[in-house]
Protein backbone atom coordinates (compact mmCIF):
# COMPACT_ATOMS: atom_id res chain seq x y z
CA UNK A 1 0.00 0.00 0.00
CA UNK A 2 3.02 2.29 0.23
CA UNK A 3 3.13 4.44 -2.90
CA UNK A 4 6.37 5.36 -4.61
CA UNK A 5 7.20 8.51 -6.54
CA UNK A 6 5.69 8.43 -10.01
CA UNK A 7 8.58 8.10 -12.47
CA UNK A 8 7.52 7.06 -15.95
CA UNK A 9 10.64 6.19 -17.91
CA UNK A 10 8.52 5.19 -20.90
CA UNK A 11 7.21 8.76 -21.14
CA UNK A 12 10.65 10.17 -21.97
CA UNK A 13 11.83 7.44 -24.37
CA UNK A 14 10.52 9.47 -27.31
CA UNK A 15 12.57 12.44 -26.11
CA UNK A 16 15.72 10.41 -25.58
CA UNK A 17 15.63 8.30 -28.74
CA UNK A 18 16.57 11.15 -31.15
CA UNK A 19 19.51 12.08 -28.88
CA UNK A 20 20.80 8.52 -28.86
CA UNK A 21 20.40 8.14 -32.62
CA UNK A 22 22.08 11.48 -33.28
CA UNK A 23 25.12 10.50 -31.20
CA UNK A 24 25.23 7.17 -33.03
CA UNK A 25 25.28 8.99 -36.38
CA UNK A 26 27.41 12.09 -35.64
CA UNK A 27 29.58 11.07 -32.70
CA UNK A 28 31.40 13.70 -30.64
CA UNK A 29 29.83 16.68 -32.40
CA UNK A 30 26.36 15.44 -31.48
CA UNK A 31 27.40 14.94 -27.85
CA UNK A 32 28.72 18.51 -27.74
CA UNK A 33 25.64 19.90 -29.50
CA UNK A 34 23.23 18.22 -27.09
CA UNK A 35 25.32 19.27 -24.11
CA UNK A 36 25.19 22.86 -25.29
CA UNK A 37 21.43 22.68 -25.79
CA UNK A 38 20.59 20.91 -22.52
CA UNK A 39 23.36 22.00 -20.13
CA UNK A 40 23.91 25.47 -21.58
CA UNK A 41 27.65 25.00 -22.05
CA UNK A 42 29.94 23.66 -24.78
CA UNK A 43 33.36 22.46 -23.60
CA UNK A 44 36.38 22.97 -25.84
CA UNK A 45 36.63 19.18 -26.12
CA UNK A 46 34.77 16.19 -24.78
CA UNK A 47 37.82 14.63 -23.20
CA UNK A 48 39.04 16.39 -20.09
CA UNK A 49 42.72 17.36 -20.39
CA UNK A 50 45.09 15.65 -17.97
CA UNK A 51 46.21 19.09 -16.82
CA UNK A 52 42.69 19.81 -15.58
CA UNK A 53 42.65 16.56 -13.59
CA UNK A 54 46.04 17.32 -12.05
CA UNK A 55 45.05 20.91 -11.19
CA UNK A 56 41.79 19.79 -9.59
CA UNK A 57 43.69 17.43 -7.30
CA UNK A 58 46.27 20.06 -6.32
CA UNK A 59 43.54 22.57 -5.50
CA UNK A 60 41.27 20.12 -3.65
CA UNK A 61 40.37 21.12 -0.10
CA UNK A 62 42.67 19.07 2.20
CA UNK A 63 39.75 17.97 4.36
CA UNK A 64 37.84 16.72 1.32
CA UNK A 65 40.96 14.94 0.06
CA UNK A 66 41.41 13.24 3.43
CA UNK A 67 37.76 12.16 3.34
CA UNK A 68 38.09 10.76 -0.18
CA UNK A 69 41.33 8.97 0.70
CA UNK A 70 39.64 7.25 3.61
CA UNK A 71 36.53 6.46 1.57
CA UNK A 72 38.70 4.85 -1.11
CA UNK A 73 40.73 2.89 1.45
CA UNK A 74 37.63 1.43 3.11
CA UNK A 75 35.90 0.69 -0.20
CA UNK A 76 38.98 -1.20 -1.39
CA UNK A 77 39.01 -3.32 1.77
CA UNK A 78 35.41 -4.41 1.25
CA UNK A 79 35.44 -4.80 -2.53
CA UNK A 80 38.76 -6.65 -2.65
CA UNK A 81 37.19 -9.40 -0.57
CA UNK A 82 34.38 -9.74 -3.13
CA UNK A 83 36.69 -10.94 -5.92
CA UNK A 84 35.74 -14.46 -6.99
CA UNK A 85 38.28 -17.13 -7.81
CA UNK A 86 38.21 -19.70 -10.60
CA UNK A 87 37.03 -23.14 -9.55
CA UNK A 88 37.33 -26.53 -11.28
CA UNK A 89 34.87 -29.35 -10.55
CA UNK A 90 35.79 -32.91 -11.53
CA UNK A 91 32.42 -34.27 -12.66
CA UNK A 92 33.81 -37.70 -13.62
CA UNK A 93 37.34 -38.97 -14.21
CA UNK A 94 38.46 -37.21 -17.38
CA UNK A 95 35.60 -34.71 -17.29
CA UNK A 96 35.86 -31.29 -15.68
CA UNK A 97 33.99 -28.00 -15.71
CA UNK A 98 35.90 -24.89 -14.72
CA UNK A 99 34.18 -21.61 -13.94
CA UNK A 100 36.47 -18.74 -14.90
CA UNK A 101 35.72 -15.23 -13.73
CA UNK A 102 36.69 -12.72 -16.38
CA UNK A 103 36.29 -8.94 -16.05
CA UNK A 104 34.32 -6.91 -18.57
CA UNK A 105 37.01 -5.52 -20.86
CA UNK A 106 35.80 -1.90 -21.02
CA UNK A 107 33.18 -0.03 -19.00
CA UNK A 108 31.73 3.47 -18.89
CA UNK A 109 31.11 4.95 -15.45
CA UNK A 110 28.51 7.70 -15.18
CA UNK A 111 28.73 10.28 -12.40
CA UNK A 112 25.72 12.62 -12.11
CA UNK A 113 26.05 16.36 -11.66
CA UNK A 114 22.63 17.85 -11.04
CA UNK A 115 21.48 19.31 -7.73
CA UNK A 116 24.64 18.18 -5.95
CA UNK A 117 28.24 17.14 -6.58
CA UNK A 118 28.95 13.43 -6.18
CA UNK A 119 32.66 12.59 -5.89
CA UNK A 120 31.51 9.66 -3.76
CA UNK A 121 29.89 8.18 -6.87
CA UNK A 122 33.30 8.22 -8.55
CA UNK A 123 34.64 6.10 -5.69
CA UNK A 124 31.65 3.74 -5.69
CA UNK A 125 31.91 3.05 -9.43
CA UNK A 126 35.67 3.06 -9.97
CA UNK A 127 36.82 1.00 -6.97
CA UNK A 128 34.79 -2.15 -7.74
CA UNK A 129 35.74 -1.90 -11.43
CA UNK A 130 39.40 -1.68 -10.49
CA UNK A 131 39.16 -4.52 -7.97
CA UNK A 132 37.42 -6.67 -10.59
CA UNK A 133 40.41 -6.12 -12.88
CA UNK A 134 38.61 -4.15 -15.59
CA UNK A 135 41.48 -3.14 -17.90
CA UNK A 136 39.84 -0.12 -19.54
CA UNK A 137 37.26 2.31 -18.25
CA UNK A 138 36.16 5.90 -18.70
CA UNK A 139 34.19 8.33 -16.54
CA UNK A 140 31.60 10.80 -17.85
CA UNK A 141 30.09 13.66 -15.86
CA UNK A 142 28.10 16.69 -17.08
CA UNK A 143 29.93 19.88 -18.10
CA UNK A 144 29.44 22.80 -15.71
CA UNK A 145 28.94 26.41 -16.81
CA UNK A 146 30.62 27.63 -13.64
CA UNK A 147 33.75 25.60 -14.39
CA UNK A 148 34.52 26.41 -18.00
CA UNK A 149 32.61 23.48 -19.44
CA UNK A 150 34.49 20.90 -17.39
CA UNK A 151 32.87 18.56 -14.86
CA UNK A 152 32.94 19.82 -11.29
CA UNK A 153 36.56 20.02 -10.04
CA UNK A 154 35.79 17.79 -7.05
CA UNK A 155 34.69 15.08 -9.49
CA UNK A 156 37.92 15.54 -11.44
CA UNK A 157 39.98 15.43 -8.25
CA UNK A 158 38.33 12.15 -7.21
CA UNK A 159 39.16 10.71 -10.63
CA UNK A 160 42.77 11.83 -10.26
CA UNK A 161 43.02 10.27 -6.79
CA UNK A 162 41.90 6.96 -8.25
CA UNK A 163 44.27 7.14 -11.21
CA UNK A 164 41.51 7.65 -13.77
CA UNK A 165 42.87 9.48 -16.80
CA UNK A 166 40.00 9.05 -19.29
CA UNK A 167 37.26 11.48 -18.30
CA UNK A 168 34.63 13.12 -20.52
CA UNK A 169 32.61 16.30 -20.04
CA UNK A 170 29.32 14.75 -21.06
CA UNK A 171 26.07 14.15 -19.23
CA UNK A 172 22.57 12.87 -19.73
CA UNK A 173 21.39 10.54 -22.46
CA UNK A 174 24.13 11.79 -24.79
CA UNK A 175 26.82 10.49 -22.42
CA UNK A 176 25.26 7.03 -22.31
CA UNK A 177 25.00 7.00 -26.10
CA UNK A 178 28.63 8.14 -26.36
CA UNK A 179 29.67 5.15 -24.26
CA UNK A 180 27.53 2.76 -26.28
CA UNK A 181 28.58 3.85 -29.78
CA UNK A 182 31.88 5.60 -29.22
CA UNK A 183 32.91 8.78 -31.02
CA UNK A 184 35.74 7.58 -33.24
CA UNK A 185 39.23 6.10 -33.15
CA UNK A 186 41.33 9.24 -32.48
CA UNK A 187 43.36 9.81 -29.31
CA UNK A 188 40.73 12.23 -27.97
CA UNK A 189 37.79 10.03 -28.93
CA UNK A 190 35.80 7.73 -26.67
CA UNK A 191 35.95 4.08 -27.71
CA UNK A 192 32.74 2.06 -27.25
CA UNK A 193 32.27 0.24 -23.95
CA UNK A 194 30.60 -3.05 -23.10
CA UNK A 195 28.85 -1.89 -19.92
CA UNK A 196 27.61 1.36 -18.38
CA UNK A 197 27.12 1.78 -14.63
CA UNK A 198 26.24 4.61 -12.30
CA UNK A 199 23.07 6.47 -11.30
CA UNK A 200 21.52 9.37 -13.20
CA UNK A 201 18.28 11.21 -13.85
CA UNK A 202 15.28 9.88 -15.76
CA UNK A 203 16.91 10.69 -19.12
CA UNK A 204 20.03 8.72 -18.24
CA UNK A 205 17.79 5.86 -17.13
CA UNK A 206 15.79 6.00 -20.37
CA UNK A 207 18.98 5.92 -22.45
CA UNK A 208 20.20 2.89 -20.51
CA UNK A 209 16.89 1.18 -21.20
CA UNK A 210 17.07 1.99 -24.93
CA UNK A 211 20.64 0.74 -25.23
CA UNK A 212 20.36 -2.31 -22.98
CA UNK A 213 21.46 -5.25 -25.07
CA UNK A 214 24.01 -3.25 -26.99
CA UNK A 215 25.58 -2.50 -23.62
CA UNK A 216 25.18 -4.13 -20.24
CA UNK A 217 23.81 -1.91 -17.48
CA UNK A 218 23.87 -2.14 -13.72
CA UNK A 219 20.26 -1.06 -13.13
CA UNK A 220 17.63 1.54 -13.95
CA UNK A 221 18.05 3.94 -11.05
CA UNK A 222 14.91 5.58 -9.70
CA UNK A 223 14.38 8.17 -6.96
CA UNK A 224 16.39 7.46 -3.84
CA UNK A 225 14.63 6.07 -0.78
CA UNK A 226 15.06 5.18 2.88
CA UNK A 227 12.93 3.03 5.12
CA UNK A 228 13.54 2.97 8.87
CA UNK A 229 12.18 0.17 11.02
CA UNK A 230 12.25 1.50 14.57
CA UNK A 231 10.70 0.74 17.95
CA UNK A 232 10.39 2.73 21.16
CA UNK A 233 14.13 2.34 21.88
CA UNK A 234 15.07 4.49 18.88
CA UNK A 235 16.26 8.06 19.33
CA UNK A 236 13.70 10.29 17.55
CA UNK A 237 16.39 12.87 16.74
CA UNK A 238 18.42 10.19 14.96
CA UNK A 239 15.41 8.93 13.03
CA UNK A 240 14.32 12.43 11.97
CA UNK A 241 17.83 13.33 10.84
CA UNK A 242 18.05 10.19 8.72
CA UNK A 243 14.66 10.81 7.07
CA UNK A 244 15.85 14.34 6.27
CA UNK A 245 19.17 13.13 4.87
CA UNK A 246 17.42 11.14 2.17
CA UNK A 247 14.77 13.77 1.44
CA UNK A 248 17.64 16.20 0.81
CA UNK A 249 18.43 14.49 -2.51
CA UNK A 250 15.27 15.35 -4.44
CA UNK A 251 11.66 16.44 -4.06
CA UNK A 252 10.61 12.94 -5.14
CA UNK A 253 12.97 11.13 -2.73
CA UNK A 254 11.15 8.76 -0.37
CA UNK A 255 11.55 8.78 3.42
CA UNK A 256 9.48 6.17 5.25
CA UNK A 257 9.35 5.33 8.96
CA UNK A 258 7.79 2.01 9.97
CA UNK A 259 7.14 1.65 13.69
CA UNK A 260 4.82 -0.04 16.20
CA UNK A 261 5.32 2.91 18.58
CA UNK A 262 2.86 5.79 18.42
CA UNK A 263 5.07 7.58 20.94
CA UNK A 264 8.08 7.37 18.62
CA UNK A 265 6.00 8.46 15.63
CA UNK A 266 4.85 11.58 17.45
CA UNK A 267 8.35 12.34 18.72
CA UNK A 268 9.81 12.00 15.20
CA UNK A 269 7.17 14.36 13.82
CA UNK A 270 8.11 16.86 16.51
CA UNK A 271 11.80 16.51 15.65
CA UNK A 272 11.11 17.03 11.96
CA UNK A 273 9.26 20.23 12.76
CA UNK A 274 12.44 21.50 14.46
CA UNK A 275 15.12 20.04 12.20
CA UNK A 276 13.69 20.65 8.71
CA UNK A 277 13.54 24.47 8.93
CA UNK A 278 17.13 24.50 10.19
CA UNK A 279 18.54 22.68 7.15
CA UNK A 280 20.04 24.34 4.08
CA UNK A 281 17.66 22.68 1.60
CA UNK A 282 14.56 22.96 3.78
CA UNK A 283 12.10 23.65 0.94
CA UNK A 284 13.23 20.62 -1.07
CA UNK A 285 13.19 18.43 2.04
CA UNK A 286 9.77 19.61 3.15
CA UNK A 287 8.33 18.87 -0.30
CA UNK A 288 9.84 15.37 -0.33
CA UNK A 289 8.57 14.58 3.17
CA UNK A 290 5.10 15.85 2.31
CA UNK A 291 4.92 13.83 -0.90
CA UNK A 292 2.86 10.64 -1.25
CA UNK A 293 6.07 8.60 -1.43
CA UNK A 294 7.00 9.52 2.17
CA UNK A 295 5.27 8.93 5.47
CA UNK A 296 5.06 7.22 8.85
CA UNK A 297 3.54 3.74 8.89
CA UNK A 298 2.14 2.46 12.18
CA UNK A 299 2.12 -1.31 12.55
CA UNK A 300 0.81 -3.62 15.27
CA UNK A 301 4.20 -5.06 16.20
CA UNK A 302 7.73 -5.68 14.98
CA UNK A 303 6.68 -8.76 13.02
CA UNK A 304 4.25 -6.65 11.02
CA UNK A 305 6.98 -4.06 10.58
CA UNK A 306 9.32 -6.67 9.12
CA UNK A 307 6.59 -7.74 6.71
CA UNK A 308 6.13 -4.13 5.58
CA UNK A 309 9.82 -3.41 4.98
CA UNK A 310 10.30 -6.72 3.17
CA UNK A 311 7.39 -5.91 0.88
CA UNK A 312 8.71 -2.39 0.33
CA UNK A 313 12.26 -3.64 -0.49
CA UNK A 314 13.92 -0.30 0.18
CA UNK A 315 17.13 0.92 -1.38
CA UNK A 316 18.34 1.81 2.13
CA UNK A 317 16.90 0.16 5.23
CA UNK A 318 17.82 1.20 8.76
CA UNK A 319 17.04 -1.02 11.74
CA UNK A 320 16.78 0.97 14.98
CA UNK A 321 15.21 -1.52 17.37
CA UNK A 322 16.04 -3.72 20.33
CA UNK A 323 18.37 -6.52 19.22
CA UNK A 324 18.92 -4.67 15.96
CA UNK A 325 21.44 -7.22 14.61
CA UNK A 326 19.00 -10.07 15.12
CA UNK A 327 16.18 -8.13 13.49
CA UNK A 328 18.42 -7.14 10.56
CA UNK A 329 19.35 -10.78 10.00
CA UNK A 330 15.67 -11.55 9.35
CA UNK A 331 15.27 -8.99 6.58
CA UNK A 332 15.04 -10.55 3.12
CA UNK A 333 14.66 -7.57 0.78
CA UNK A 334 16.83 -4.44 0.93
CA UNK A 335 19.56 -2.84 -1.12
CA UNK A 336 21.66 -2.27 2.00
CA UNK A 337 20.84 -2.66 5.70
CA UNK A 338 22.15 -0.29 8.37
CA UNK A 339 22.14 -1.78 11.85
CA UNK A 340 21.54 0.19 15.05
CA UNK A 341 21.55 3.85 15.97
CA UNK A 342 25.13 4.49 14.91
CA UNK A 343 25.06 3.21 11.33
CA UNK A 344 23.16 5.92 9.41
CA UNK A 345 22.77 5.77 5.64
CA UNK A 346 25.15 8.74 5.39
CA UNK A 347 27.92 6.46 6.64
CA UNK A 348 27.26 4.06 3.77
CA UNK A 349 27.13 6.92 1.31
CA UNK A 350 30.73 7.84 2.03
CA UNK A 351 32.87 5.78 4.33
CA UNK A 352 31.41 2.49 5.59
CA UNK A 353 33.26 0.59 2.86
CA UNK A 354 29.98 -0.63 1.36
CA UNK A 355 28.70 0.51 -2.04
CA UNK A 356 26.03 3.18 -2.34
CA UNK A 357 24.88 2.37 -5.88
CA UNK A 358 21.84 0.31 -4.89
CA UNK A 359 18.57 -1.00 -6.39
CA UNK A 360 15.57 1.34 -6.07
CA UNK A 361 11.84 1.17 -6.66
CA UNK A 362 11.38 -2.24 -5.02
CA UNK A 363 14.02 -3.89 -7.22
CA UNK A 364 15.93 -4.98 -4.10
CA UNK A 365 13.70 -8.08 -4.03
CA UNK A 366 15.55 -9.38 -7.10
CA UNK A 367 18.64 -7.22 -7.65
CA UNK A 368 21.87 -6.37 -5.84
CA UNK A 369 23.86 -3.19 -5.47
CA UNK A 370 26.98 -2.41 -7.45
CA UNK A 371 29.90 -4.66 -6.54
CA UNK A 372 32.94 -6.39 -7.98
CA UNK A 373 30.55 -9.06 -9.30
CA UNK A 374 28.88 -6.43 -11.51
CA UNK A 375 32.05 -6.25 -13.58
CA UNK A 376 32.78 -9.99 -13.76
CA UNK A 377 31.46 -12.64 -16.14
CA UNK A 378 31.44 -16.33 -15.35
CA UNK A 379 32.64 -18.51 -18.24
CA UNK A 380 32.27 -22.30 -18.04
CA UNK A 381 35.17 -24.23 -19.57
CA UNK A 382 34.14 -27.82 -20.38
CA UNK A 383 37.02 -30.32 -20.70
CA UNK A 384 36.03 -33.97 -21.35
CA UNK A 385 38.26 -36.71 -22.74
CA UNK A 386 37.06 -39.55 -24.98
CA UNK A 387 36.38 -41.98 -22.14
CA UNK A 388 34.32 -39.46 -20.20
CA UNK A 389 32.22 -38.63 -23.28
CA UNK A 390 31.61 -42.32 -24.04
CA UNK A 391 30.41 -42.85 -20.50
CA UNK A 392 27.69 -40.19 -20.69
CA UNK A 393 26.89 -40.47 -24.42
CA UNK A 394 23.72 -42.63 -24.03
CA UNK A 395 22.17 -40.01 -21.74
CA UNK A 396 23.00 -37.16 -24.10
CA UNK A 397 21.60 -39.07 -27.08
CA UNK A 398 18.40 -39.96 -25.20
CA UNK A 399 17.80 -36.37 -24.14
CA UNK A 400 18.59 -34.96 -27.59
CA UNK A 401 16.14 -37.35 -29.26
CA UNK A 402 13.50 -36.53 -26.61
CA UNK A 403 13.80 -32.90 -27.71
CA UNK A 404 13.64 -33.93 -31.39
CA UNK A 405 17.15 -32.66 -32.03
CA UNK A 406 18.80 -35.60 -33.82
CA UNK A 407 21.69 -33.43 -34.95
CA UNK A 408 22.65 -32.97 -31.30
CA UNK A 409 22.66 -36.74 -30.84
CA UNK A 410 24.66 -37.27 -34.02
CA UNK A 411 27.36 -34.85 -32.83
CA UNK A 412 27.98 -37.26 -29.94
CA UNK A 413 27.49 -40.49 -31.88
CA UNK A 414 30.04 -39.55 -34.53
CA UNK A 415 32.61 -39.50 -31.76
CA UNK A 416 31.54 -42.71 -29.97
CA UNK A 417 30.47 -45.09 -32.76
CA UNK A 418 34.00 -45.98 -33.70
CA UNK A 419 36.70 -47.96 -31.92
CA UNK A 420 38.06 -46.33 -28.81
CA UNK A 421 41.20 -44.41 -29.70
CA UNK A 422 40.34 -44.60 -33.42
Amino acid sequence: MLPRAAVDVESVLATVRPIVEDVRDRGAVAVLDWGERLDGVRPASLRVPQEALDTALVELDPAVRAGLDESIRRARLVHRDQRRTDHTTTVVPGGTVTERWVPVQRVGLYVPGGRAVYPSSVVMNVVPAQEAGVPSFAVASPPQRDHGGLPHPTILAACALLGVTEVYAAGGAQAVAMFAYGTGAGPQDCAPVFMVTGPGNIYVTAAKRLLKGRIGIDSEAGPTEIAILADDTADPAFVAADLISQAEHDVIAASVLVTPSETLAAAVEAELAVQVPATKHSERIAEALAGPQSGIVLVDDLEAGLAVVDAYAAEHLEIQTRDAREVAARVLNAGAIFVGGYAPVSLGDYAAGSNHVLPTGGCACHSSGLSVQTFLRGIHVVDYDESALRDVAPHVVALANAEDLPGHAAAVEVRTQRPAGG
